[in-house]
């Protein structure tokens, strides 16, 4: 058995429920096409990879059209909890009990993330208890544990969807004096400016062919 896997978290893309601040800036079926070629494209990648995949999707009730947009070919789990952090945490112990020893999980705002990027990521967690990708916002879009380093506190009390969220996260690693090792800062893409920037970064890159980037393209006025 492969001892690591990725666990992808997916929403189920309906009017106000994925890319809320782009939807201040573009209409709502903009932005749940978007939303769409994200979550495409990264699964694309994915495809390349040796880890299993598990995506754990909300709200829970919506098993069956995501697995209808998404496919056969994985293992699907609702998201179980009250807010983001006991979302993930509740994701990573359904992971290590079903006796994975390493875990990553990812959220769908960075459609070019590199394989690179997740094998760095895995490689990490042989010396260091977590691993943490910084995201330009004051968050993270990746976090990544041992089963025998897992810390649920790293998941409560964070004010989640703020610019403090990573600054909240380290003060507790610093307190229980985890050894965290920190992947290149990336950046999430939730306002018209990052979705932008997100344009010009790829637009001499293989990303430049992928679905996001051909919508945007199309669809988007520079």
């Amino acid at each position: 058995m492969v001892d690591s896997c990725i666990l992808i978290f997916v929403k189920l893309p309906e009017k106000g429920s994925v890319k809320t601040r782009l939807a201040k800036d573009l209409d709502h079926g903009f932005v749940q096409t978007l939303y769409r070629n994200f979550v495409l494209d990264m699964l694309e990648t994915l495809a390349k990879v040796k880890w299993p995949i598990i995506i754990y999707f909300h709200p829970p009730e919506s098993g069956n059209a995501i697995s209808k947009w998404l496919g056969g070919n994985y293992l699907y789990v609702p998201q179980n909890g009250s807010d983001l952090g006991e979302r993930m945490k509740n994701a990573f112990k359904d992971a290590f009990e079903r006796g994975f020893s390493r875990a990553v999980i990812i959220g769908s705002d960075i459609p070019d993330l590199k394989i690179s990027i997740l094998e760095m990521a895995f490689n990490s967690l042989h010396a260091n208890d977590i691993v943490i990708g910084p995201s330009a916002d004051g968050g993270y879009y990746l976090a990544g544990f041992r089963s025998d380093s897992f810390l649920p506190e790293v998941f409560k009390e964070i004010s989640w969807g703020t610019d403090t969220v990573l600054k909240d996260t380290l003060k507790i690693l610093r307190e229980k004096n985890y050894r965290a090792h920190f992947l290149p800062e990336l950046r999430d893409v939730d306002t018209i400016e990052d979705l932008k920037a997100l344009y010009e970064k790829n637009k001499d890159t293989a990303f430049a062919n992928s679905r996001t980037m051909k919508f945007i393209s199309n669809n988007l006025k520079k």
